[in-house]
């Protein structure tokens, strides 16, 4: 999906990669990328609240949706960045965040971003780039509905509080080592 901002046209990509609010503070920090946010999808419940997703029940994932330009990040660099700030080999659990919410996923947009996830997975699989397989789902995206308010720009907001410090922030500095040059 193809948009034009003032900054040029922009294309979207929706991952999930465990919480939200980790994956929102990362990819927010990429030169290129426009807007995050924050929410649900891969789910057969209409709407759903984040209290109905946290029971594991509606079938959604955590995702976040990204707004970027792909003059100055690729979709392909923004892979590369998914498949190394999160463990994509668990199969529905990041560390301490345990059910089907948390599961690695890519929610394509169009058939080249199918394409591309599905030959980037292959490649790390292939080279055993995590020592195990790269179980990442790989599907259409049908919906994504918004996250709830207090969720949106989660870090930015409470970086003060115990699961910022010490969750999210060790995952920001891994990050901004390994990605220095895409930050913005």
């Amino acid at each position: 999906m193809t948009q034009i901002s003032s900054s040029g046209q922009t294309e979207t990509a929706t991952f999930g990669g465990g919480c939200f609010w980790c994956t929102e503070a990362i990819f927010k920090s990429l030169k290129g990328v426009e807007a995050v946010e924050s929410g649900y999808s891969g789910g057969k419940l209409k709407n759903p609240t984040y209290k109905e997703i946290c029971t594991g029940e509606t079938g959604h994932a955590e995702v976040i949706q990204i707004t970027f330009n792909p003059a100055v990040i690729s979709f392909r660099e923004l892979l590369e960045v998914f498949w190394e700030t999160h463990d994509p080999t668990t199969l529905n659990r990041q560390g301490a965040d345990v059910g089907t919410q948390y599961r690695s996923v890519v929610f394509y947009h169009s058939p080249q971003q199918k394409e591309l996830a599905e030959k980037y997975k292959a490649e790390l699989n292939k080279e055993n780039v995590f020592g195990k397989p790269v179980v990442t789902e790989i599907t259409a995206l049908e919906k994504f509905w918004p996250a709830e308010k207090y969720h949106q720009d989660y870090y930015e907001n409470n970086s003060t509080q115990g699961y910022c410090q010490f969750v999210i922030v060790p995952k920001l500095q891994k990050f901004r080592k390994v990605f220095k040059d895409k930050l913005k």
